[in-house]
């Protein structure tokens, strides 16, 4: 399998162009089977998981084909099965994603329940509980979701967490149902808010996206249209944090400034220096890393996506820092990795607490899944000599040629066939 090998101790410096959100990506492309008319996404990433959506939304009866490099269309005229298999969803969780437009055109699904990165248990209850709401019969077979309805009915959904998959599933669901359905607890994200745009623009009538209460008034069909998605934070995020953690200076274009306050303020409480630019962020540090505290939170809090790239900054901060982890229950394999390095970390079931600054040194480190794939790589940026990073079908599902994009910013790192 692929490995990227990096050699560190280079300070990045150059500009570096954000692509298209990869959880924003996912479910508006399954906005393709609400529909018998074509639709036309624009600013879509070439990633592990689009692939692999397009190929589930293949079975399902959808044609797609690029149109450059970053524009997909799609065209559903007939739905040919209403089973998501195991074998491509057990591959990437946001697949679960079809249960609610299969259930809203066809008025049945059958959908495995999913796989992903093994950071915690990420159960579909929820998702579950939703569909009930609006009407869906529903069970649980031999790993398979099967639901049923004639036709959905607006209902009232209250969300025990505010969870972004439920949230995206219900609404998908609920556009097409009889009636109006209030969302209760939803989830704020940006790439929610995105997908209410994709649906609005199609002719749903969504309101109250980016707020705990969202409202969905049921409409009998949906057109085709053309959307761009938003850029994507967590990369965004990723490389403003490589910046700092090499002591650089990158401009990262179209880093959305507002989806990402707080990973501005924590940076800046890091010592990094941060600030707009034509339409992105450019970041540099040049002095000292200083030691904060760190709590991962649904929108707009700091996000969990991020966590493992914090991680591996606050290795190199003078201090003590503190990460408390509250989205997911076991997000901190890549601390073992790091402190393989060399880093000074002890973990306290929800809380890591992270001493530095500790003298990173390369080594052969595996990512556990995409997000520790990455926080990974930024330490083996700060890091004396080469680390070898093995396992990168997780970064190939969440970053869009990462090491093309870093080796323009000047870091040594290439990708290696063994």
């Amino acid at each position: 399998m692929d490995r990227i090998i990096i050699s560190g101790g280079t300070a990045l410096r150059g500009t570096v162009r954000v692509s298209g959100s990869k959880n924003a990506a996912l479910p508006i492309l399954m906005t393709a089977l609400l529909t018998d008319e074509p639709i036309t996404l624009r600013n879509i990433p070439r990633l592990r998981d689009v692939a692999t959506a397009l190929k589930l939304l293949a079975g399902l009866g959808v044609q797609s084909r690029w149109q450059g490099e970053e524009e997909l269309w799609l065209h559903c005229p007939a739905l040919v099965q209403d089973e998501a298999p195991y074998d491509l969803v057990k591959t990437m969780r946001a697949s679960f994603l079809v249960l609610g437009p299969l259930l809203a055109r066809a008025g049945h699904a059958r959908v495995s329940t999913p796989g992903g990165c093994a950071i915690g248990a990420r159960p579909v209850n929820l998702h579950i509980a939703g569909i009930r709401a609006l009407g869906a019969r529903v069970r649980l077979r031999h790993g398979y979701v099967e639901a049923h309805c004639e036709r959905l009915a607006g209902g009232r959904v209250w969300l025990d967490a505010p969870s972004v998959g439920a949230t995206e599933n219900v609404m998908m669901a609920a556009v097409l149902a009889r009636g109006t359905t209030t969302i209760e607890n939803a989830a704020r994200e940006p790439e929610v808010q995105d997908l209410a745009r994709m649906l609005n623009a199609m002719g749903g009538r969504v309101r109250g996206a980016g707020s705990h209460v969202v409202e969905i008034e049921g409409v009998e069909r949906l057109r085709g249209v053309a959307h761009e998605v938003i850029p994507d934070r967590i990369e965004a995020g990723s490389f403003m944090i490589a910046a700092a953690i090499t002591g650089g200076d990158i401009l990262v274009e179209r880093a959305p400034f507002e989806h990402l306050e707080a990973v501005i303020a924590k940076l800046e409480e890091c010592g990094a220096v941060v600030r707009r630019e034509g339409g992105g962020l450019r970041v540099s540090r040049r002095a000292a890393l200083l030691p904060v505290e760190v709590r991962t939170l649904p929108y707009p809090g700091f996000p969990t996506d991020l966590q493992a790239q914090m991680m591996a900054l606050l290795t190199q901060a003078r201090g003590t820092s503190v990460i408390t982890e509250t989205i997911f229950e076991s997000r901190f394999s890549h601390a073992l990795e790091l402190i393989r390095m060399g880093a000074d970390i002890v973990i306290k079931g929800a809380t890591a607490v992270v001493r530095g600054p500790s003298r990173l040194s390369g080594a052969p480190v595996m990512a556990s899944d995409l997000r520790a794939s990455m926080g990974l790589i930024l330490a083996g940026l700060a890091a004396e000599n080469t680390t070898e990073l093995s396992r990168v079908y997780h970064l190939d599902r969440g970053y869009e040629a990462i090491e093309k994009k870093l080796g323009a910013l000047g870091a040594s790192i290439e990708r290696v066939d063994r």
